[in-house]
């Protein structure tokens, strides 16, 4: 598989292909096809010319899920620029302290964000170009702006920049454990290698209709993305309230004939209980793809059986690799199975071993920590030489292995099994959470003492946290409370399930907080 061309390339070339073609499907708005989105996205690219965006400069977006947004991305990776996704609904502080970190030049906006946003860059100093834009959808936000920058400053026609292989196409921030997310840089070779191998895997076709659920935010948007739009498919966008709506979601997913899904496993399970998936017909639909979690064995079955046919694949990875080993989950399910499938085998892009805590590769069925190599495998971590050296394997001068932190257990056919982690870290909703971020973000409570936070199995989720907490005065602030003041200090996807109030947290001989002991609490 090449991976000489830039990550925009192949839309580009779908857009000649077939410029007719509806590309996005932004429901509440007119479809945009592939010339369309070109033509948006080619407009944007000047206008980043003129504000003096560069090669290799980052550029972010702090905005909903959109046209306006997808045809962004392809305008900043066609100015030869580097994407910012952040969480839109995650605290203006927090996304402030990412697009500082990262040096951006420019920042697309939502006018609803922009107030806080500036306030927040200004405390640190920070001075990116604000593009705002009024509420978007269906690419009218953008057109907008640029009809009125246009009209005030005219602009001429450019040309697209070619990145190198090793030229950072994106940059996600994933939670880190000092309580700071950290930017995880993956350049073009990277993406069009995960691209590529998607193509190669699952065979899209111009037919097929893939659904939009992640984030662009988060490492799974890429495949829904790119993929897609490298074959002359169409995206259908999933806005973050119709997604964690399973009776509002079974009925787009059959209005709009999506035949490709993907989305972490919470989602599907809510799909499969509560979606009333019987009521309609899914003749489309022909692979459901899951990751990001355990897939609980009882939720996999009811779904499978309520869509008998579909081909199903697990598909695992941290975003510093992508998707970096799959499985097809063969259906029926049988009755007697409970425990969960295997992650599988490593994608032919990349290669995988297993070691053990000296980095010596242990023996098949042996416990041990999944490394990955190859043309997958990130860049490294944004302004973070140390942690960037310390997630990779030391003295592997051939090959760059990068520590996953998931044990495994390599089986007689090749799959690998996951047995767990080695530090703190847990997947929640198809998110990467460092649990010592949410103690950082609680510590902040003017009340809080002391704070610990645990993951605990929960049947029914997969995965339950709860946060421990002792407190300095004798009333302990409310559920409410906690749950207003997490709000506004973390992600909506690290705030606890649960708050549990100790008079003090329990200590190890040593005088460390017991962990062990908190999780039987739980």
């Amino acid at each position: 598989m090449g991976t000489q061309r830039p990550l925009q390339q192949a839309f580009m070339e779908a857009a000649e292909r077939f410029s007719g073609r509806v590309a996005v499907i932004d429901p509440g708005y007119t479809d945009i096809t592939y010339r369309q989105l070109a033509e948006l996205s080619g407009r944007l690219r000047d206008r980043l010319y003129a504000l003096g965006v560069e090669p290799r400069d980052r550029v972010g977006l702090y905005m909903r899920k959109s046209t306006d947004a997808v045809a962004a991305i392809y305008g900043i990776l066609r100015a030869g620029a580097t994407y910012v996704p952040v969480d839109p609904g995650a605290p203006p502080a927090r996304n402030a302290y990412i697009m500082h970190n990262c040096d951006v030049k420019a920042v697309l906006v939502e006018a609803r964000m922009a107030d806080k946003f500036q306030v927040e860059l200004q405390g640190l100093g920070a001075l990116p170009h604000l593009i705002v834009l009024d509420d978007v959808g269906g690419g009218l936000a953008l057109t907008t702006w640029l009809d009125n920058a246009e009209a005030a400053h005219p602009t001429s026609h450019g040309v697209d920049r070619i990145a190198d292989r090793d030229d950072l196409a994106y940059i996600l921030y994933t939670s880190g454990s000092t309580g700071r997310p950290k930017g995880v840089m993956l350049s073009h070779e990277n993406a069009v290698s995960f691209v590529d191998w998607c193509s190669e895997v699952f065979e899209p076709t111009p037919e097929d209709t893939f659904s939009s659920h992640a984030p662009f935010h988060f490492d799974l948007s890429i495949l829904d993305l790119h993929v897609s739009l490298k074959h002359g498919a169409s995206l259908v966008l999933i806005t973050e309230d119709l997604g964690k709506d399973p009776v509002r979601l079974v009925k787009l997913i059959a209005e709009y004939g999506i035949s490709i899904w993907y989305s972490a496993p919470s989602i599907l399970s809510l799909l499969a209980q509560f979606g009333n998936l019987g009521s309609y017909q899914f003749p489309a639909l022909r692979h459901v793809l899951f990751a990001g979690e355990v897939f609980p064995v009882k939720h996999l079955r009811m779904l499978c059986s309520l869509w008998p046919k579909p081909r199903y694949f697990n598909l695992y990875g941290p975003t510093e690799t992508n998707v970096c080993t799959f499985y097809e989950v063969a259906t029926p399910i049988p009755e007697e199975r409970t425990v969960p499938y295997p992650i599988g085998k490593v994608c032919s892009h990349l290669n995988g071993k297993v070691v053990d805590e000296i980095g010596q590769t242990v023996e098949m069925g042996v416990e041990g920590e999944l490394c990955i190599a190859g043309q997958g495998v990130m860049q490294g971590y944004w302004s973070l030489p140390e942690q960037t050296a310390k997630s990779f394997l030391a003295g592997s001068e051939e090959m760059r292995w990068y520590k996953t932190g998931d044990i495994v257990v390599e089986e007689p056919d090749g799959n690998y099994l996951y047995r767990g982690r080695r530090d703190r870290m847990v997947k929640r909703r198809g998110y990467r959470v460092e649990l010592g971020e949410i103690e950082v973000g609680l510590y902040k409570h003017p009340q809080v003492k002391e704070v610990a936070v645990v993951a605990v199995p929960d049947e029914e989720s997969g995965l339950k946290v709860v946060a421990h907490l002792s407190c300095k005065t004798e009333s302990t602030p409310s559920l409410i409370e906690m749950k207003r003041f997490c709000s506004e200090h973390l992600p909506l996807y690290m705030i606890p399930d649960r708050f549990a109030w100790q008079p003090a947290l329990p200590k190890t001989s040593t005088d460390k907080i017991d962990y062990q002991r908190l999780k039987e609490l739980s």
